[in-house]
């Protein structure tokens, strides 16, 4: 199976533009893992294993596990309404939407920036400097006094902006910053050695610049430019977390294990919570639909878990992390350059489900 997977990233990489790093691993052995391009394309720095890289949404199932963690010591509940924890007075931010609500993406709330429906999220820093969004705080002027899609607990709607709202909750609860939180009590936990907040403006060592794709008149690509203008410098609670392959196996694993939490609050961050089904674009296997989780998505084959996932995508970053129970199987591919790596995922999941699970 090995000489299947590094087939396939060895093929994007050549022809599909792929530059990142591949890891697929078991609890005891890695299966495969391999390094392709550029971490620093002006200065050759070519990627290697343990390249820290932008995760963009990934860093959402560590505010998941955050949440969880608050839970099980008892200082909130899923049913507690975010309007009671921080103070949201003269926003349109709906009495009733709840923690779960903000977990599951139906709380219906409004986005900064409505991806759905066709706008850019780098948009956004077009008249405000992205360097002014550096806490979750900076972010609720660009959707907290925006009318909401729905109402709570009717829909699904991905919202960047509800784990924003739970990194704001993280803070109140605890008292000290979103991403000393989740460093102190995630990342450290875990044995995440090489997971930070890395901001644009410091030296990071190991760290893959972005490159975001450039076209001229026509639509033609052209080459490459540094998506240093696209996003906010540092991450917060809904994306911009930086790691390596083998540190999103350890996160997973620490979940499972129990490093975290009990493993009753295991178990409900590796499972649905949500009645909304959609549809599944992997064919592959028969009855094949997808619910959400909280952060997390799963893909449930008659109506059984067959993948735990979550991906990320902004300019210039696309990653996909991904968990097999039953072959007890973590594929983690973290790009710094835009590449369809969703494709390269199914063509390897597809090869896990015929191993493993037909």
């Amino acid at each position: 199976m090995r000489t299947i997977f590094e087939n396939l990233c060895m093929e994007y990489a050549q022809n599909k533009k792929f530059s990142g790093t591949c890891m697929v691993k078991s609890e005891h052995e890695i299966i495969f893992s391999g390094s392709y391009g550029y971490a620093n394309i002006a200065f050759g720095i070519p990627n290697v294993i343990d390249t820290k890289f932008d995760t963009a949404s990934i860093t959402k199932t560590f505010t998941a596990a955050a949440i969880m963690q608050l839970i099980e010591k008892g200082v909130l509940n899923l049913t507690d309404k975010i309007v009671n924890i921080i103070d949201l007075k003269d926003t349109k931010i709906p009495e009733n939407v709840t923690i779960e609500h903000l977990l599951n993406h139906t709380s219906g709330i409004a986005d900064d920036a409505d991806e759905e429906a066709g706008e850019e999220y780098s948009a956004l820093f077009i008249n405000t400097p992205n360097y002014s969004f550096r806490e979750c705080k900076d972010f609720l002027k660009n959707f907290a006094y925006k009318d909401p899609y729905f109402k709570a607990g009717t829909n699904v709607r991905y919202s960047n902006c509800a784990f924003i709202l739970l990194g704001l909750a993280i803070e109140k609860l605890t008292g000290v910053s979103y991403r000393t939180y989740v460093t102190e009590n995630i990342f450290k936990v875990c044995e995440m050695t090489n997971t930070r907040f890395s901001s644009m403006d410091e030296i990071n060592e190991n760290t893959a610049e972005g490159y975001t794709s450039v076209f001229d008149e026509n639509d033609n690509w052209i080459g490459f430019k540094k998506n240093i203008y696209c996003y906010p410098p540092i991450g917060t609670a809904d994306s911009g977390a930086y790691t390596t392959v083998e540190d999103l196996d350890k996160f997973m694993r620490g979940i499972k294990d129990g490093k975290l939490f009990a493993e009753k609050y295991s178990q409900m961050l590796l499972t649905p919570h949500c009645d909304i089904i959609k549809p599944s674009s992997w064919r592959e296997a028969p009855d094949t639909t997808i619910r959400n989780g909280y952060a997390f998505e799963f893909i449930e084959i008659e109506k059984e878990t067959f993948c735990i996932y979550k991906d990320g995508l902004n300019n210039g970053v696309a990653t996909m992390f991904s968990y097999y129970p039953k072959a007890d199987i973590t594929v983690s591919i973290l790009a710094n350059q835009d590449c369809n790596i969703w494709e390269l995922h199914r063509q390897m999941q597809t090869e896990i489900y015929h191993r493993y699970y037909k």
